[in-house]
């Protein structure tokens, strides 16, 4: 996966707040981009994107929720911040059970934001770090061979090798081999951290 710089996103009709928002944002060391819409922001390759979204819940034409709903369907993992009126405290709590991390109620304090903003990049940069490891695992199950893999199914199962040899109808000596040629190319000698490393990279 390459290295992509985290962003704030900062999806939000109205002008003034927009351009506030990431004045804010830059001086606290952030890397930001504006929207005034939710269709403008669609335009970007959402799933490669890296940081999280400031989203307004009310906006003319695709609102907030249904641009999260959107982005829920098109598998982007971005953590969303949602910014509400005092009526929307309702729908923002029903975009956390959809997903959303968080939401501030305007009039907010700066403080407020940068705090929610933090926590958001924060889990943002864990959700990528565990998916650069399962991607590393998968490309390691992807070196075995086919008798590899279906040894490291059987010994994951927690079959002996004894066992594995007669199901396969071969010497307990070529099984051995086998196991540790998985071992080697997981890199572990623990059938523990194997089982581990195998759902891992399944979940």
């Amino acid at each position: 996966m390459n290295e992509v710089e985290q962003t704030v996103f900062v999806v939000e009709d109205d002008d003034a707040v927009r351009d506030s928002l990431i004045l804010l944002l830059r001086a606290e060391g952030y890397q930001t981009k504006g929207f005034p819409n939710a269709q403008e922001f669609l335009k970007e390759d959402v799933k490669q994107l890296q940081g999280c979204i400031i989203l307004d819940i009310r906006m003319p034409g695709m609102t907030g929720m249904e641009l999260h709903k959107k982005l829920v369907e098109l598998r982007c993992a971005l953590p969303i911040v949602f910014v509400t009126g005092h009526g929307d405290v309702a729908m923002a709590v029903e975009a956390m059970k959809q997903g959303a991390i968080d939401f501030i109620q305007k009039p907010y304090r700066e403080e407020d934001l940068l705090d929610k903003v933090k926590t958001a990049m924060i889990l943002d940069r864990d959700q990528h770090e565990t998916l650069r490891y399962k991607e590393q695992l998968q490309q390691r199950i992807d070196s075995l061979t086919p008798r590899e893999t279906e040894i490291m199914e059987m010994m994951i199962a927690g079959n002996a090798n004894k066992v594995i040899a007669i199901d396969l109808n071969i010497s307990q000596r070529t099984v051995e081999i086998h196991r540790s040629r998985v071992m080697q190319k997981m890199g572990t000698h623990s059938l523990a951290q194997l089982v581990q490393m195998v759902l891992a990279a399944r979940s």
